[in-house]
């Protein structure tokens, strides 16, 4: 009685030895390539989740590329060259939506806090609140002149915003956000990161950086100044000696 049951363990055990895999059905297959896929997909997660200062200064970068876009309109409102007000006027609305409504408050509701109730960089940051609200107002104004198609008025705004965001930006990219290392663990400032992600994408239904990058790309281009060899200084005002 004991012969067959031996005989089947030597035969299962050549054809392990051998190499032999027994099939899987399709509903295995279906279920290992869906854990598969999902395993892809977190890892996908993980490689572009950035940080929260690279998170916040990336978005300084579309805050500066529509800088560019007042610079110009500045330029031709001096030379009295004719352009369409609207593209500044969309331009604003960028800031508006992107910048003042998001990007700020982030730094309002969550950064700001943190140094202000360890008693760091006080003074900066109530500097740089105050240039909130301010920003807001000259946005309003920016906003009122190139629908009115007031070009005093706009040029007096564009200056006024352009003048202080430029250093209100570089002070918080070189001070501010470097010295929030100093102020959370590195797992809260982790957590501040994915916490950033999921405002981001409850407020603007995806990415919001990208569809703000892609806008303002849109924007430079019917403005333009898309082409970025146009800020190239001309090689014969500087010869090389």
């Amino acid at each position: 009685m004991d012969h067959p049951r031996r005989d089947f363990l030597i035969g299962a055990s050549a054809l392990i030895g051998s190499g032999l895999v027994v099939p899987l059905s399709s509903s295995s297959l279906a279920a290992q390539k869906a854990g598969t896929e999902k395993k892809e997909q977190k890892k996908g997660e993980a490689e572009e989740q950035v940080s929260t200062n690279e998170d916040l200064m990336r978005e300084h970068g579309v805050l500066n590329r529509i800088l560019l876009i007042y610079d110009e309109a500045n330029r031709r409102i001096a030379a009295k060259e004719k352009f369409d007000a609207l593209i500044v006027s969309k331009s604003a609305t960028l800031i508006k939506t992107f910048i003042e409504d998001y990007h700020e408050k982030l730094e309002e509701n969550h950064l700001f806090p943190r140094f202000e109730q360890a008693g760091k960089l006080v003074e900066l940051v109530e500097n740089l609140r105050a240039q909130h609200a301010m920003g807001r107002r000259v946005t309003d104004k920016i906003l009122a002149a190139s629908k009115s198609n007031d070009m005093d008025g706009l040029g007096m705004s564009l200056t006024a915003f352009v003048r202080m965001y430029r250093p209100h930006e570089a002070r918080e990219d070189t001070v501010l956000f470097p010295a929030l290392h100093d102020l959370v663990s590195k797992h809260e400032y982790d957590a501040m990161g994915e916490q950033f992600e999921k405002i981001e994408r409850q407020t603007f239904g995806g990415d919001g950086f990208d569809m703000a990058v892609d806008k303002v790309t849109e924007l430079e281009k019917q403005f333009g100044i898309y082409d970025i060899s146009k800020f190239t200084p001309d090689a014969a005002k500087f010869p090389v000696k």
